[in-house]
């Protein structure tokens, strides 16, 4: 009888386990307790393609009988694909990395990060425009306007006449050396008197049928009315003295320059306006220069004037010289009168350009230029100066008119204005109507 288990026989050379003298290597044991599966297939390392599913009204795929894929495989074999529908459907779920994933059967997993909302950051980049540009805006306007120098007290003018339709500024060019060097005044040729005087004196109206502008000859012979001392608030009894309408102005200033004017013409001035010599000069520089077009050669000494005939860019210097120049001229001061109005013309069509208002290295040094040597009345605000502004570059665009006050003759070295012609004029600008009169 064999002592052996499982039929072994005491023979060691054919003995099973640890401690075999065999040569052969020891059999695996047989253990009946223990199921092994089969060996799974290393899976790829690229995602195979998704298998076809059978239509779900079929519910089996005839590839897996004879004659399709081969034999139905064992169900103990592991095919290696993962029957959880890692692919996706429809129902969404997780990468397995936390992020979102959109189904629909193609496979595909998307990150989940939602869309951005192209309108809502459209509207608030609108909206941030929309604040700074006002911001800018408001202070820009309290800059500008802390600026103006409100020295003219249109209150003290005495007698004055009624108010007709649009607005009427009387716009005046000093020779106020006033804040200039010595190096600039020798530069700019404008002597070293005291005081101030009148170099150009204009009324521009404003109104429904087109700008106005009459420029007023320094020479005019003008009746110097009862007024106001602007300083000693006395008042002054009119005796009929005729002089030089710039003898008003050095005589006591902007206040009686405006009672004088309105007392001649009878048209009530709304705004003054006043720049100086070192101002004007300024501004032009600031913008790069005023282009003309001078049809005549002309040259002058006592101002520095030297142009020739043609197109050309003048810049603060040059313009200075341009627009005080009246011995070259026969007509002396009417003849300067109209270059006044002609460089003034261009001088706001060119600087109420787009380059120059939404550049700002351009538009503050210009606005800083005028404003600080700029002197109006005491109800200017910064709203009636632009319009004065626009008004003026209107006269050369075509919907505006320049002249001279009429003028009837002279005595001696004084102009006469022809009163009829006055009188027609101002009527005309006081209802607001279309000019007809003609000037010098």
């Amino acid at each position: 009888m064999n002592d052996w288990p499982d039929r072994r026989t005491g023979d060691r050379s054919e003995r099973y386990g640890r401690g075999s003298a065999s040569p052969q290597p020891e059999s695996a044991r047989s253990m009946p307790h223990i199921q092994r599966r089969p060996a799974q297939p290393r899976r790829p390392q690229t995602p195979p393609q998704r298998p076809q599913v059978p239509p779900q009204s079929q519910g089996y795929d005839d590839r897996y009988q004879d004659g399709g894929y081969g034999s139905s495989p064992d169900p103990g074999y592991d095919s290696g694909y993962n029957t959880g529908q890692v692919y996706g459907s429809g129902s969404g779920g997780s990468d397995g990395r936390g992020g979102g994933r959109r189904g629909g059967g193609d496979g595909g997993y998307v990150q989940g990060r939602p869309a951005p909302d192209w309108r809502r950051r459209i509207k608030l980049g609108a909206l941030t425009l929309v604040v700074v540009v006002l911001a800018v805006s408001i202070s820009t306007y309290f800059w500008a306007d802390s600026k103006l120098k409100r020295e003219v007290d249109l209150s003290k003018v005495i007698e004055r006449p009624e108010s007709g339709d649009g607005t009427n500024y009387l716009i005046v060019g000093s020779d106020s050396r006033e804040g200039m060097s010595d190096e600039e005044k020798k530069r700019l040729r404008t002597g070293s008197a005291e005081g101030k005087r009148t170099d150009s004196m204009m009324i521009l109206h404003d109104g429904s049928s087109g700008p106005t502008l009459i420029s007023l000859p320094r020479d005019s012979n003008v009746e110097i009315p009862t007024f106001k001392g602007s300083e000693s608030g006395k008042t002054f009894q009119g005796t009929g003295r005729q002089v030089k309408l710039n003898a008003a102005y050095a005589e006591d200033g902007p206040e009686l320059l405006v009672r004088t004017v309105e007392f001649n013409t009878g048209l009530r001035i709304d705004h003054y306006v006043e720049i100086g010599f070192g101002g004007f000069a300024k501004i032009v520089d600031a913008i790069g220069g005023v282009e003309l077009d001078i049809p005549k050669a002309f040259k002058d000494k006592k101002s520095g004037a030297d142009f020739q005939a043609g197109k050309q860019t003048l810049n603060g210097e040059q313009s200075l010289a341009f627009v005080r120049t009246r011995y070259a001229f026969a007509g002396s001061d009417l003849d300067r009168t109209k270059n006044q109005q002609k460089f003034l013309a261009a001088l706001a069509s060119q600087t109420a350009t787009p380059s120059t208002i939404i550049n700002p290295f351009k538009l503050y040094p210009t606005m800083g230029a005028g404003l600080d040597t700029l002197i109006v009345d005491k109800d200017m605000s910064l709203w009636s100066l632009a319009n004065m502004f626009f008004a003026m570059k209107g006269v050369t665009g075509g919907d505006g008119t320049s002249m001279n006050m009429p003028i009837s003759g002279s005595t001696g070295s004084n102009l006469v204005w022809d009163k009829a012609k006055v009188k027609q004029l101002v009527q005309q600008l006081n209802n607001d109507e279309k000019v007809t009169v003609t000037g010098n």
